[in-house]
């Protein structure tokens, strides 16, 4: 059976030269959720869309997160263990941001401290050496406490339409890593 992929920006959504926007469009089956607060978003709000959509699938799913999303799946995966273990196939975590950083932007609600909860299926994280909003030591720290897989990107960045993470045919091959489904299987 396909899992169904759920498309998670982060704060300020994810533009049309954005990784996440390009893949939406090239493949089949990607829905992104929509959040109704980009700018000053409240955690509980957005792990309230996550649930709505997760539960409201039939079929598995599968998490690509960026950003501020990949708290969001933390936190979301912490409030329904059993919920997330049973519908979520996996995670692909990109540029976690550090919500305790002094580099994070303000204005969001409830995303500190970051959840430090082993999730319950597979993931992958992907982390610039680079990144303004997470150390290289940070996104370890993350990654680890998670139970997922890290890779490290060099000089990327925070992994979006403007360091030309576009198309980006590596975390294609992630997603293929994850989920199976042989649409994102590349020759």
């Amino acid at each position: 059976m396909t899992v169904r992929v759920l498309i998670l920006p982060g704060l300020f959504d994810s533009g049309p030269d954005h990784w996440q926007s390009q893949w939406e469009q090239r493949f089949s089956g990607l829905k992104r959720v929509k959040q109704t607060d980009w700018q000053t978003p409240t955690c509980a709000d957005w792990v309230q869309r996550l649930h709505e959509k997760v539960t409201a699938s039939e079929r598995p799913v599968a998490l690509v997160a960026h950003s501020l999303a990949c708290t969001l799946i933390a936190r979301w995966a912490h409030e329904y263990p059993d919920i997330a273990q049973k519908m979520v196939r996996g995670a692909l975590l990109v540029a976690p941001s550090d919500t305790e950083a002094d580099s994070y932007p303000g204005g969001t609600h409830g995303f500190t401290p970051m959840p430090l909860n082993l999730l319950p299926f597979e993931s992958i994280t992907v982390a610039s050496t680079d990144d303004p909003y997470v150390s290289v030591e940070r996104a370890k720290m993350f990654s680890d406490a998670w139970g997922s897989t890290l890779v490290h990107l060099p000089n990327a960045g925070h992994i979006n339409g403007e360091r030309g993470y576009g198309k980006w045919p590596q975390g294609i091959d992630l997603l293929f890593k994850l989920t199976g489904d042989q649409q994102f299987k590349q020759a």
